[in-house]
């Protein structure tokens, strides 16, 4: 029992320096538990894997930058409770969309090649090796914020995240208006979960 306490302490302690130290520590960090969602597949369901992942996701990710970005001007002129429904409709989706993508393993294991500094941001070049070798290209870009280094977009074969997310909803905003879009993504969200 005497030693409980203080691996207790070390385990609470190396996981928040983990988590937050280096933009290097944020990926692999959310690298160790999509491995650990994908190893978990089946046994753990939809449900098992959206709740081992939720609190990395919203650890890692910085969803008010990221949502800036992909509503584009109308995020200045949405209201703070457009912007509240919004941020909660989208930190739900990247999590299903995770919970869902990352539901199988077959010998995979993800690679930090290097970083770099970017213009205020650090790019983190992974790979994402599967069991046959090939590999598919995942960079992340990270911003540090109050000491935590969080993703803002991430990078798959040469294919911006951002860069299609705001295509896509900017459209939706321009065609139909900013609650249309917050329904629209909760309907994502409901379809995932089921």
């Amino acid at each position: 029992m005497k030693y409980l306490l203080p691996l207790v302490l070390f385990l609470s302690v190396s996981g928040a320096a983990m988590a937050g130290t280096t933009a290097e520590a944020t990926v692999e960090n959310l690298h160790a538990h999509l491995l650990e969602a994908m190893q978990g597949g089946d046994s753990l369901g939809y449900s098992g894997r959206h709740d081992l992942l939720a609190p990395v996701i919203e650890g890692s990710f910085d969803f008010e930058t990221i949502a800036s970005i992909v509503t584009g001007r109308a995020w200045k002129t949405a209201s703070a409770e457009q912007r509240a429904a919004f941020l909660d409709t989208f930190d739900a989706l990247s999590v299903a969309t995770y919970a869902t993508n990352f539901s199988g393993y077959d010998g995979e294991r993800f690679e930090t090649r290097d970083s770099e500094d970017s213009r205020g941001s650090r790019i983190v070049r992974t790979v994402l090796v599967k069991s046959d070798g090939n590999e598919i290209t995942l960079n992340y870009m990270l911003r540090e914020t109050n000491g935590d280094w969080r993703i803002i977009n991430v990078v798959a074969q040469g294919v911006s995240d951002l860069s299609l997310k705001r295509a896509e909803y900017t459209a939706v905003i321009e065609s139909e208006g900013f609650d249309s879009l917050v329904r629209r993504l909760r309907e994502k969200v409901s379809e995932m979960a089921h």
